[in-house]
């Protein structure tokens, strides 16, 4: 596994079932490497002494289903980790002091990996709460057995995720905040318009004890923006990964809210869509960057070569550090994420496919331990870069799970399956008026 394919002939057929499988593999085996076993808390990063990321814990249950089913862990061991995490994150004290590790049911963005506390002054995040929460109702669901683990899963599960308070997060407005601090209470953003956010609020809406009012939903919605960009029309936002984030859990195909049976799409064609639009931004390559076009494209939150401005070829260029960059508006500044490409396997892999053929030409590790890095930047000339040009140094916890759950949902469904038979998820999408499909 740890040797790159090398004959042109091994990259023009590129990316097959079985490419898939083990690029699959290898990124998975990120949740298993840079987790502390003691506690089932897992790093943020591959950063020496990087603390952990909640978000990134809701996506290694995510992939647990995929570890049973793909064979890395039998189901009896894989329930019995699953129970230590869910068993730690339940016990992690809760309360309004700084150094807790969450409050009213959510958790902060960062923990101490060895005492699962608070780092940094982080703040209370309800979006990476929901998460943490739609990986312990993946699990919750999937381990269906009578065994006294797969029980316990449930239990904790459901008792993690009904815990979480969703009103007293909207303090007081129709929509949720973005979180809150000790030291200075609710952080002033809120959940608006179309992003990411659409599972927080079906999650929110699902809540069997503190469930979010359909208004919440309504007043989510109210900003979107449908607008027409080179001839597609589309629910608009810039990054790549908030087209996906959803789509990890909820099957869209077919099924509607007000807002998408107003326009005639559904979320998935929505994305499918978006993916396109970056495709056609890289194509177009206004700013002028190296190594844009019809295979390479991927504009997201990532890793980029650092803050700072640089005269290349007599154009002045703006580069920036970890950013969520987006087509067509910005920001840009040269930097591509091979992850956030392949997360859109299940919406166009007509495109995608060609795509992850070009990024396996170029040295970014797609057959070596954790897939390809994150994010590149063919623009910005690294003189030491075994390519000539910046590679981020990092794989990110909230980088992998989408490329894991996304090659599995392309490839089976599973996740998706899961996610269908979840009371709470199916609960939260009739909530917030969807209907038809599967629903």
């Amino acid at each position: 596994m740890s040797e790159m394919l090398s004959t042109d002939q091994d990259l023009d057929r590129l990316p097959t079932e079985q490419d898939l499988g083990r690029l699959q593999f290898t990124t998975l085996l990120y949740y298993l490497h840079c987790t502390n076993p003691d506690n089932g808390l897992v790093r943020d990063k591959t950063e020496p002494n990087a603390p952990a990321s909640i978000a990134a814990i809701g996506m290694a249950l995510a992939t647990i289903p995929v570890v049973v089913e793909r064979g890395v862990i039998i189901r009896e061991f894989a329930a019995k980790m699953t129970r230590k995490r869910l068993s730690y994150l339940m016990a992690c004290p809760q309360g309004p002091e700084a150094d807790s590790s969450g409050y009213k049911g959510f958790f902060y963005h960062f923990l101490d990996i060895e005492t699962g506390r608070r780092v940094w002054q982080c703040e209370l995040s309800t979006i990476d709460s929901a998460f943490l929460f739609a990986g312990a109702l993946t699990v919750a669901t999937y381990f269906d057995g009578d065994t006294a683990d797969e029980a316990e899963i449930r239990q904790l599960a459901m008792a993690l995720y009904e815990r979480a308070d969703w009103n007293w997060a909207r303090d007081g407005g129709a929509t949720l905040t973005h979180g809150w601090r000790p030291e200075s209470g609710f952080i002033p953003y809120r959940w608006r318009g179309y992003d990411e956010g659409l599972l927080l609020y079906i999650i929110g809406l699902g809540s069997p004890t503190h469930p979010l009012p359909p208004e919440s939903f309504a007043a989510y919605t109210e900003t979107y923006e449908w607008r027409n960009i080179y001839g597609h029309e589309l629910l608009y936002s810039g990054p790549l990964f908030t087209h996906q984030l959803s789509h990890m859990w909820i099957d869209f195909r077919g099924i509607r809210d007000e807002f998408m049976r107003d326009h005639d799409s559904d979320y998935f064609e929505n994305s499918r869509r978006a993916t396109f639009v970056q495709q056609q931004y890289a194509i177009r390559n206004p700013l002028g960057f190296a190594g844009y076009g019809e295979h390479c494209w991927g504009f997201t939150a990532s890793d980029g070569p650092g803050w700072g401005k640089r005269t290349i070829n007599g154009v002045e260029h703006e580069f920036f550090d970890y950013i969520a960059r987006g087509a067509p508006f910005g920001p840009d500044d040269g930097t591509i994420s091979p992850w956030a490409v392949i997360a859109s396997l299940p919406f166009a892999p007509e495109i995608v496919v060609p795509t992850v053929r070009n990024f396996a030409r170029k040295d970014l590790g797609m057959t070596r331990l954790y897939g390809f890095k994150p994010s590149f930047n063919q623009t910005y000339g690294v003189e030491t870069s075994p390519t000539g040009w910046w590679v981020s140094p990092y794989h990110f916890g909230i980088d992998q799970g989408p490329v894991v759950l996304m090659i599995e949902n392309y490839r089976t469904g599973l996740l998706w399956d899961i996610m269908k038979r979840c009371r709470p998820v199916v609960s939260g999408l009739r909530r917030a008026g969807f209907t038809g499909g599967w629903l």
